[in-house]
Formats: C-alpha cells, sequence, structure tokens
C-alpha cells in the first residue's frame, strides 16, 4: 500500500484497502473557519446530536474575515463563538489566540503524523507535510463527523512525484508545487493522492514541505502527502500534543502515474492569471508592472517566507506605485519576527504589517484590488476575482520574488537586485 493507504485502513480498521474503495474512517481532527463552519453549525444542529464526538477534536478557528471586518464577518464569529462555549470545545481560538489555520495547526502541534484530518477548508492537504492523510470536504460532511467522529471517503489513487538534482538559487517549495501544477494542469491530480519525494523533498525543509502539500488542491489533488523522515520527526517531536505514527509506502506500491522532475531545470516560477497551472519563468515577465505585493497566507506566511522576503528587502525601499502587505500567518510568526527585527526592515521599506488573517487571499479585506490592478501574492489561487475587481489580475511567487518586485514595481527577480 502507499502511505495515504496505509493511514486510510488504520483509520478504517482493516488491514488493507485499495484505490477506488469506499470507507467510513474515524478522524483524528475535524477543522472549521468563520466562513464554513457556520453551516456545518447549522446541519449539526438539525443532526438532533446532544453532543459533539470529542470535545477535544474540533478545531474552530476564525481566520478568513478577522478581524471581524463587518457587521455580517462579526455574526459569522459570534457563531463560532457561541457553540465553542456550548460544548466546551477546547480548541476554539479567538482573535489574538489565532493565526491562519492551517500555519497554527501544525505549529502548535495540534495535528501529528499519521492523523487522518478534514477540513472544511480546501487548503486541509498541508497537513500532508507532517505525513497525516488531510484534506478539505463539504461543511455538511464535517457537521456529520462533528456528531459521529467520522467521515466517508473514496480511497484515492496515488501520484508519485519524485524531485532530484539541485535547486537554483532562491528556488523552493512554492516553484516545485507551481512547476508540478503547470506540467500536470488544475485537474492534473483529480482526485488523487499527490506524494512527493526524491532526494530535494527530502533536503526540503518543513516550511517548504508544508507550502507544497498546502497547493496539491490546485492540481485538483484529493491529498498531497510527504513520507516522514528525519526533517519530520524533529519538526514533530518538538510540538506534538498526543502521539503521532510514522507510515510510509511499501516498495511495491502501486501508483497510477510517476513524474521526474529534475529541479536544475526549474526557475523561479510565476503563476499568471486566471490559473495557478498558468505557469511561466519570472525573468520572462519583466514587463508585468504591478500595484500591490501580499507576502503571507497559509502557503507561504511563515517566518522562513518573512526571513526571505526581509533578506531581499532590508535597505531597500518599496517602490513608490506599489503597496507592500505582509501578513504573518501567527500570533508566534509576529513575535518572532518582532524579536528578528523583521517587522523593523518591513516597516523601515514602507511596507504594511498586518495581524495574523487570511485577508486579502480570498478577496476578503486588508488588500483588495480595484478593476485593472495588478497584484503579485505569495497565496494559492488566481482565478477571475480572487482578490478583488473581476477585472483585477493576480500573479502568484514566491516570497523572494514577491519581495523584490516590490521593489522593482514590476515582476522581477533577486538576481536583477544584485541578490
Amino acid at each position: 500500500m502507499t502511505i495515504t493507504e496505509k493511514i486510510l485502513a488504520a483509520h478504517t480498521g482493516k488491514k488493507k484497502v485499495e484505490a477506488g474503495e469506499l470507507i467510513n474512517a474515524r478522524v483524528d481532527l475535524i477543522l472549521a473557519n468563520d466562513i464554513t463552519a457556520p453551516i456545518a453549525i447549522q446541519e449539526f444542529k438539525k443532526t438532533g446530536a446532544n453532543d459533539v464526538f470529542d470535545r477535544n477534536r474540533i478545531a474552530l478557528i476564525p481566520d478568513h474575515f478577522t478581524p471581524q471586518k463587518d457587521i455580517k464577518a462579526a455574526e459569522q464569529c459570534k457563531l463560532l463563538r457561541d457553540f465553542s462555549k456550548e460544548y466546551n470545545l477546547s480548541l476554539y481560538f479567538e482573535v489574538g489566540r489565532m493565526g491562519i489555520e492551517h500555519a497554527l495547526l501544525p505549529e502548535q502541534g495540534i495535528v501529528v503524523s499519521g492523523d487522518l484530518v478534514i477540513g472544511a477548508d480546501s487548503h486541509t492537504c498541508t497537513y500532508g507535510a507532517l505525513g497525516a492523510f488531510a484534506t478539505g470536504v463539504g461543511s455538511t460532511d464535517v457537521a456529520a463527523a462533528m456528531a459521529t467522529g467520522e467521515c466517508w471517503f473514496k480511497v484515492p489513487e496515488s501520484m508519485r512525484f519524485t524531485y532530484y538534482g539541485k535547486l537554483n538559487k532562491w528556488v523552493g517549495g512554492k516553484d516545485l508545487i507551481l512547476h508540478t501544477i503547470g506540467d500536470i494542469g488544475v485537474d492534473g491530480a483529480l482526485y488523487r493522492a499527490m506524494e512527493f519525494g526524491g532526494e530535494v523533498i527530502e533536503n526540503l525543509p518543513m516550511y517548504g514541505r508544508l507550502t507544497m502539500c498546502n497547493m496539491a488542491i490546485e492540481a485538483g489533488g484529493k491529498n498531497g502527502i510527504i513520507v516522514p523522515d528525519k526533517v519530520t520527526k524533529k519538526y514533530v517531536k518538538a510540538r506534538a500534543k498526543r502521539e503521532f505514527k510514522f507510515y510510509k509506502s511499501d516498495k511495491s506500491a502501486k501508483y497510477i502515474e510517476v513524474r521526474e522532475y529534475d529541479c536544475s531545470k526549474i526557475p523561479l516560477t510565476v503563476s499568471c492569471p486566471h490559473l495557478p497551472s498558468n505557469t511561466r519563468p519570472a525573468s520572462e515577465l519583466f514587463e508585468i508592472t504591478i500595484d500591490q505585493v501580499v507576502i503571507g497566507s497559509c502557503t507561504n506566511g511563515r517566518l522562513e517566507d518573512l526571513r526571505e522576503a526581509a533578506e531581499i528587502i532590508k535597505g531597500r525601499k518599496v517602490n513608490p506605485n506599489v503597496r507592500m502587505i505582509v501578513i504573518p500567518a501567527t500570533q508566534q510568526i509576529y513575535k518572532q519576527a518582532l524579536k528578528e527585527k523583521l517587522i523593523d526592515i518591513f516597516i523601515d521599506a514602507e511596507a504594511v504589517v498586518s495581524t495574523p488573517t487570511c485577508g486579502p487571499c480570498l478577496g476578503g479585506h486588508m488588500g483588495i484590488l480595484a478593476k485593472g490592478e495588478k497584484a503579485l501574492a505569495t497565496t494559492n489561487r488566481n482565478f477571475v476575482g480572487r482578490m478583488g475587481h473581476p477585472e483585477s489580475e493576480v500573479y502568484l511567487s514566491n516570497p523572494a520574488v514577491a519581495a523584490a518586485s516590490a521593489v522593482l514595481g514590476r515582476i522581477g527577480t533577486p538576481e536583477e537586485l544584485g541578490l
């Protein structure tokens, strides 16, 4: 079996499962946010259940429209707060304690290796970086799971992606996943497990792995996953709030498809409007002027991402025609960025720094685009109207390219700044 099949089998109580099989599986963690939880709460109440299956296994995180941007957002967040109090949920994260859900839960050791996690958010696939099976589901599935502790699945077929060779300067997890999506398309892994491996992945730090698994959904993947190793062990052991288990794929495991990439040939990569698969080398886009740069989100708002952006922009200024918005993904990341004087670097460069929020990524708040404006963001989606007006444009990149572009006033690379 593959690692995905092994985790699903373990949570089904079966010795073996096969691709295509319909199963009912026990979940280790359920999560929802201020957009998706209200629907789940409504549906949960309709089930007639007297209580949730486990008050320590349901994480409600208001992160999309928080701090609450208007009355509607405030009402949504109040529903989460009231439900958490009513059922005494231990994993409710209020503003001030919260962060962007997919950065917060791994950081706090709430998701661990070997887990089966469902979330009413498509980027729940992020946790595959820890060697967990994690996938986004609908709010009604979350409601049923809150009552029963179980969810149904069709066991996905697995695709294997092997990365070898030497990474070019400034190239990281974001470039690898953008290149991969550019290769296979936005439905190239539809309802499949995307298993990432090879020597480059083995040497990739956890933040790069989290970025890669985060964007599996942008290729249609059911989940992204990386077999745990010493990097995983070091990360999880330092944080885990409960026991974890490492699974690995058998050598004789079946894959529907295997793809290999020579990373020495992967350049700094940008996704152009209006699909993550519409990729081009950053160096070819020097004629694209931009109005806004966003560094943050569940894809690239981690401490290492902020360090990378700060290294580029230190001692420089944001181009006078550009707005640069920096959003640390959690309070802990924000605090450490303050300690390391990264926030000073951003403010000295005339960027603005926000409290943790999903904000502009989904066109929520804190950086909405007007008609005709262009943004370069370290986020994960660039669909029509994703960050504001339907006639605005979003380009996606890694933090180094985003920071260099903020200085240049157009899409560019760190090399152009002599870095």
